[in-house]
């Protein structure tokens, strides 16, 4: 159970610094063919972009970037095929935008090991901690509206929270409360890992995390916590009467144009869909958890979403801005959730329910079988998708956050996306 413990408590949160998991492609994009593998290299779906010829300086400021032209598509498609080889990631798609220098969508691998069903940009995948990130607007969107106070305590809302008088909603929202990570309780890993299928309720959650003691006084430090998203989600519900994925899809999905992400009851997952491959198991075996109840991670990362959509969302969170122009929270909330306190690393902060790396705004999200990658460069206008059907680390490094450097480095010289590994996380 030790093994288990050490993986999993990292799920849907921090390993790695951070958590932990439609419209066309991108206009101009035709779709290629499927390539078979070559010289022991993953498949790849190819979408071939038209791509403005660029020159590219030799010699780049923080805020440039090459054009995305055939030499360093190459280079990415080198960078990615040798992490997937290195890592042994059955399938990745990545998406690449920025204005005037092109686009990039690339898909290697399988999508299901046991068909050899290739990995495509068009699938459903399980996003993890970027579920946060809907959770955390949902909040700032009942405070902008009066419905509640970011400096209210939680005892307002929600009963029985340890020192909950004292903890506030924007100390829970920025990962300053002190409470308990419910996901690192052994109790509640052996009833996971045994019966990954069954369905939690947020206060069964809650019940692992407060049967231990408060960490710090709310407010010292920074410490990422599962439990206070399931607080927020709560809180959520309360105050607009709602269920939270129903506020969510009125007040996000709708405006924002989100037709293919959802926030599931149970199991349920749309198709077409990849399969995610976990090792995080009693046994310890590697198994297939495209099934598994994502009720375990209810309001800090049960969500599922597409490509194409976490584009969007990828820009919308970051800028605060919906797709038509209007604002997703007033200017005045955007720029509090955007105060990033020092987190996991130097050059990285954390805000209210968003990271900050290197000026890469956005979130991470790993669980069981899936990882996710969604972050926005507002300096550069450009967007960065990273999905994959694994969350199986590579000495403690979550592997989104991996492809994320590797990617950065080639295409944001200026702005690489180094997120370490937690020296606890295992």
């Amino acid at each position: 159970m030790a093994r288990v413990c050490g993986r999993l408590r990292k799920g849907v949160a921090i390993a790695a610094g951070v958590g932990v998991l439609g419209l066309p492609i991108a206009a101009g994009a035709v779709w290629g063919a499927v390539r078979g593998e070559e010289e022991g290299e993953p498949a790849a779906v190819t979408v071939t972009v038209d791509v403005p010829h660029m020159p590219t300086s030799t010699s780049l400021s923080a805020d440039e970037a090459p054009a995305l032209g055939p030499a360093v598509q190459r280079q990415l498609d080198a960078a990615v095929q040798g992490i997937m080889r290195e890592v042994h990631v059955p399938g990745v798609t990545v998406g690449l935008w920025t204005p005037d220098r092109g686009s990039y969508v690339r898909s290697f691998g399988v999508a299901d090991k046991g068909e050899g069903r290739p990995m495509t940009p068009d699938l459903y995948m399980r996003i993890g901690s970027e579920t946060k990130t809907f959770t955390v607007t949902a909040l700032l969107q009942l405070a902008d509206r009066g419905r509640v106070g970011l400096d209210d305590p939680i005892a307002k809302y929600v009963d029985g929270v340890p020192g909950g008088s004292s903890i506030t909603l924007r100390q829970l929202a920025g990962m300053r409360s002190g409470l308990f990570n419910y996901s690192e309780d052994e109790t509640f890993l052996k009833a996971l890992t045994s019966d990954p299928k069954r369905s939690f309720t947020p206060r069964e959650l809650l019940g692992y995390s407060f049967k231990h003691p408060v960490l710090f006084p709310p407010g010292r430090q920074f410490d990422y916590s599962n439990t206070n998203l399931v607080l927020l989600g709560l809180v959520v519900e309360k105050a607009s009467g709602q269920p939270l994925g129903e506020f969510i899809r009125k007040n996000i999905l709708q405006p924002a144009r989100l037709d293919h992400t959802h926030f599931p009851t149970d199991a349920a997952f749309p198709d077409p869909h990849a399969r995610g491959y976990t090792d995080q198991t009693a046994s310890g075996k590697t198994e297939d958890a495209a099934d598994w109840n994502p009720s375990w991670a209810g309001a800090a990362g049960a969500m599922i979403s597409d490509l194409e959509d976490l584009r969007t969302w990828a820009r919308t969170v970051a800028t605060g801005t919906l797709p038509n122009g209007n604002s997703l929270i007033s200017p005045a909330l955007q720029r509090q959730r955007l105060i990033a306190s020092p987190a996991a690393a130097p050059g990285v902060g954390y805000g209210l329910g968003i990271f900050d790396v290197q000026g890469w705004i956005g979130h991470n999200g790993s669980l069981p079988g899936y990882e996710s990658l969604v972050v926005h460069l507002p300096s550069a206008q450009t967007t960065l998708v990273v999905l994959l059907n694994t969350d199986v680390r590579q000495d403690g490094q979550q592997p989104s956050s991996i492809f994320g450097e590797a990617i950065t480095k080639i295409a944001t010289p200026g702005h690489v996306f180094d997120l370490p590994a937690r020296p606890s996380a295992g």
